[in-house]
């Protein structure tokens, strides 16, 4: 088990703000300080709370003092009892009705992952919480064997981490991912995976042999090829150029690659959209996508006071530039446009993105997870339910 690894059992809702092994401070954060190797500057309290902490100096400016050199903080992994493995949704934008998600809340750390919010149902905070919390589904495996063999399933290509990455630092250990692909392979059944880690290359033998018989593809996230922009964007992410190695390593094994620009920040990484699509490109990517920035409930805040903390001297123009591609708000939910925005910013950046995507010879990605094979998906003979008449005598 890695340093700064802690196993426990999962909080009830509300959980107590400092848990054993965790140096956080909940609900505030000063200005320059934070966690080292963390993503996110505060730790707020979730929308569902009818409390909240607020940090307030007593006059001798001890407060500033205790939070300027903040240490690191340890990851606490939690089990969960899961209820299900797939997880179904009928979102007209999305390219897939279905996803496994091992593991809920991500170490990555990226400040504004879409996911943070969902750590709020769980009565945690969608701050520091998020990146340090993980709760993984031990009976995972045994539960999606268990319903791709009911009677009457009908196959389609699933989603491998749509919500949180499931190549995040603590699959090294947990080994979830792997094991639900090995599942899915025994039933030849179609999935996309999603992620940012060079951990996928561990598995490169499973998704190779499915690959051949064009039931997997990989799409590896790229948000900047400045190493040092990641690595505030991205703490705990492989770098930029290990991605990309990873995905010519896995182009090599005749495993199909997406490169997603994902997201473009107006004003902070917009600028890099084609020099990324390019990268992808000649790492073997047969396909691109890219999503504007989203800052839905409390993303928004922690995504302010990142900026504060990392750029204050663009924080302001940037907000402005995402504005104008939200009509004036900071995030637009509306299916269509949710991950691609209106206004003529946003315009330019989607035009951009099929200039280069025609110059490249690439396919958008929407695309790719049709073209996936549900034919050949079928109950092995040990998984198959057996006939239940002798228990009768």
């Amino acid at each position: 088990m890695p340093d700064g690894l802690l196993w426990g059992q999962p909080s009830p809702r509300r959980p107590a703000l400092h848990a054993e092994g965790m140096q956080s401070r909940t609900g505030f954060a000063i200005p320059g300080s934070q966690h080292k190797g963390r993503g996110a500057i505060s730790n707020p309290g979730n929308r569902f709370e009818q409390t909240a902490v607020e940090a307030l100096d007593d006059g001798w400016g001890t407060l500033a003092e205790d939070l300027a050199d903040l240490p690191p903080l340890a990851t606490q992994l939690l089990r969960e009892k899961s209820r299900t493995a797939l997880s179904y949704n009928d979102s007209p934008d999305i390219g897939f009705d279905r996803s496994i998600n091992p593991y809920r809340g991500c170490e990555h750390g990226c400040v504004y992952c879409f996911a943070r919010p969902s750590h709020a149902y769980l009565g945690y905070s969608p701050g520091l919480d998020f990146e340090t919390k993980l709760l993984f589904k031990p009976d995972l495996p045994a539960l999606l064997e268990k319903e791709l063999s009911r009677k009457g399933y009908v196959p389609r290509p699933v989603a491998l981490g749509a919500n949180t990455d499931p190549y995040q630092p603590v699959e090294r250990n947990v080994v979830l991912t792997r094991q639900v692909l090995e599942i899915l392979e025994r039933f030849n059944h179609p999935v996309t995976v999603v992620t940012k880690s060079a951990l996928v290359l561990r598995d490169a033998d499973i998704l190779a042999r499915m690959a051949a018989k064009n039931l997997a593809q990989v799409a590896i996230s790229v948000t900047t090829l400045d190493g040092a922009l990641a690595r505030k964007m991205e703490p705990r992410a492989a770098s930029p150029a290990r991605r990309l190695a990873a995905m010519a390593d896995l182009s090599r094994l005749g495993i199909p690659t997406a490169i997603l620009a994902a997201p473009m920040i107006p004003g902070l990484n917009d600028a890099e959209l084609e020099q990324i699509l390019l990268a992808g490109a000649n790492a073997g990517a047969r396909r691109a996508g890219y999503v504007l920035l989203r800052l839905p409930l409390e993303i928004r805040a922690l995504f302010e006071e990142w900026m504060a903390r990392h750029f204050p001297d663009r924080a302001r123009k940037v907000l402005s530039l995402i504005r104008q591609t939200r009509g004036g708000a900071t995030y637009q939910s509306d299916f269509g446009t949710r991950q691609t925005g209106t206004g003529p910013y946003a315009e330019l950046l989607q035009q951009r993105f099929l200039r280069a995507v025609a110059a490249l010879g690439m396919e958008r990605r929407m695309g790719g997870v049709a073209s996936l094979d549900c034919e050949q998906f079928a109950v092995p003979e040990v998984a198959r339910p057996q006939p239940r008449q002798m228990a009768l005598f």
